[in-house]
């Protein structure tokens, strides 16, 4: 097994920011988001940016093993509250799953991802990794093309779903702490169910 030096801007870790940090509930609940944001925000919508054949980030190819230059189906949406960019939402799969374990992805459209993750028992999720991104990172840059914040940094939390042993990985962006006091404090405020 090689082993990869890392840089800062790929520093994904196992641990999220401590609590009291008003996202740490947001970034550790391991259901799916978009019902705990429809849950919490009544004026929940989802915008599909892209979806379509694109080269992985660097990051993201080492992390499912792609060749340099592969190309994967990207997949991402802006989840809102009203006008308002809550979490921008990347997902990467290779080609060849979109005719085997993830085919239902091409027909998803502008309905959330979480819909298959989440109803499909043969879905399963690997742990959770974070990382807090800055101007450095191609995440931050494209969530700073689609969503209007002000931050330096945005707190970033990804993980690989498995259908029949192939991968699918799904990184969100929080964009909590650039959209206003209202959304931040909804999300400060969320606890998890016990």
């Amino acid at each position: 097994m090689r082993t990869l030096r890392l840089t800062r801007i790929d520093a994904w870790r196992d641990k999220p920011p401590s609590y009291p940090h008003p996202l740490h509930r947001w970034l550790t609940d391991r259901g799916s988001l978009t019902s705990r944001i429809i849950e919490h925000f009544p004026a929940f919508n989802l915008v599909r940016l892209r979806q379509q054949m694109l080269p992985p980030y660097p990051d993201e190819r080492r992390h499912l093993d792609f060749r340099h230059g592969e190309l994967a189906m990207v997949r991402e949406v802006l989840l809102r509250s009203g006008p308002n960019a809550l979490v921008f939402a990347h997902s990467v799969v290779a080609r060849n799953d979109l005719r085997g374990a993830w085919r239902g992805l091409s027909r998803l459209g502008g309905r959330p991802l979480a819909e298959m993750l989440f109803r499909d028992p043969k879905v399963s999720r690997l742990p959770m990794e974070y990382h807090r991104i800055d101007r450095r990172h191609p995440l931050y840059r494209r969530a700073a093309e689609v969503a209007t914040f002000s931050v330096s940094s945005l707190w970033a939390r990804r993980s690989v779903f498995l259908k029949r042993g192939r991968p699918l990985l799904v990184t969100e962006v929080f964009l909590a702490d650039a959209i206003g006091n209202e959304c931040v404090s909804r999300l400060a405020t969320w606890r998890a169910a016990p």
